[in-house]
């Protein structure tokens, strides 16, 4: 594992060329890389509504390529530094359309990038297709990796992602909103200040899920700054590089009117591996439960008492909470301490919650 070194400044943007910029950020530096590159989107000629209103569509400087080979070799470089910046815990996300994702895909794995997700965000309000010549355009795609195969202790914060979607495992399928409304960035004189501009609730699932308080986070195609809006809220560091001067005023304007939610607030549920491993035997030590306690399942079908060892024998055997449980159901396995229930005053609790109860003794 490579040393870790820290980047000076953070909180701020870095106006210049994306690729110099990078090439002058230390190895191993940084927790959470979010990356919305140019997509290449090859527009050739206008697009019109059924009104005859033009479509903002994107046709900036930054987003054209001589061809595939040069938007390849960019596309080479800044991943390749990206690679190098990344702590050996740290993960990146990089988001694209059909028309460069693959590119994008191909060429990470081929950086030895390891893939962890692709994620697709579904958009719910996705512009229509005018011209009624293809499928409209409903979804982006955004692929999640670790530095490499071997890394396996990135972030991921599995139980808040859990909890964000009504404790139901988060699928790999965000129904999303494009960005729009008072979010969205306007000059003055009522248009975009950018036309790709990502919503803070896609930024908002990926820095949660992938980083914790005072992690940094680079963004190296900052735009307008949704990523440092966002981090900003969460308590997270972050680092922003950004060519156009526009873009760096807008994003620097918009996020100095931000603050940060207070420190309880970005508190969330920590995975059940992160929490102090409690065997039964300690809640009989602490008198949460007595030696001689008869357990139940939540139906009193089947039964086993405590004994001082923190064993429990039923008809049949002794063992385990977990061991008997499974043994009286006739199942392969079995979590003890949601099976098993004690009695209070007529009414049967779960003995997790003692464990609980000691678990926040001891924290």
């Amino acid at each position: 594992m490579k040393t870790v070194k820290k980047i000076k400044n953070v909180n701020s943007i870095i106006h210049g060329d994306t690729i110099e910029e990078l090439k002058k950020l230390p190895d191993c530096s940084v927790d959470l890389i979010f990356a919305d590159p140019p997509y290449y989107l090859q527009l050739e000629k206008n697009l019109y509504r059924p009104n005859n209103s033009k479509v903002d569509a994107v046709d900036d400087d930054w987003d054209k390529f001589e061809n595939f080979k040069n938007y390849d070799e960019f596309s080479k470089k800044w991943l390749k530094e990206c690679r190098r910046i990344l702590k050996d815990t740290g993960s990146i996300w990089v988001i694209g359309s059909y028309h460069n994702i693959f590119r994008i895909g191909y060429l990470m794995q081929n950086l030895n990038f390891w893939m962890l997700n692709d994620v697709i965000w579904r958009k719910s309000n996705p512009m229509p297709n005018f011209r009624g010549k293809r499928f409209t355009n409903a979804h982006e795609t955004l692929i999640w990796a670790s530095k490499n195969k071997d890394s396996k202790k990135y972030t991921f914060n599995y139980e808040a992602m859990k909890s964000l979607n009504e404790n139901i495992q988060m699928r790999s399928d965000w129904v999303i909103p494009i960005c729009n409304g008072g979010e969205r960035l306007k000059d003055e004189d009522g248009k975009k200040v950018h036309p790709t501009q990502k919503p803070e609730s896609l930024l908002h699932r990926v820095i949660l899920s992938s980083s914790n308080q005072g992690d940094l986070i680079l963004d190296p195609f900052f735009g307008s700054g949704t990523t440092g809006a966002v981090a900003k809220k969460l308590s997270r560091h972050f680092i922003g590089i950004e060519n156009d001067e526009k873009y760096v005023n807008a994003a620097m304007k918009r996020i100095s009117k931000v603050s940060s939610y207070d420190s309880e607030t970005i508190q969330f549920t920590p995975s059940k591996k992160s929490e102090p491993r409690i065997p039964f035997g300690w809640l009989i030590e602490r008198k949460l439960i007595e030696p001689g306690t008869i357990l139940y399942d939540n139906k009193k079908k089947y039964k086993a008492k405590v004994r001082a060892d923190g064993s429990v024998i039923s008809e049949k055997s002794s063992g385990s909470i977990h061991q008997i449980g499974a043994e009286v159901q006739d199942a392969s396995a079995c979590n003890g301490w949601t099976f098993w229930h004690f009695d209070v005053e007529g009414e049967l609790k779960p003995i997790d919650l003692l464990r609980q109860k000691l678990r926040s003794e001891l924290n």
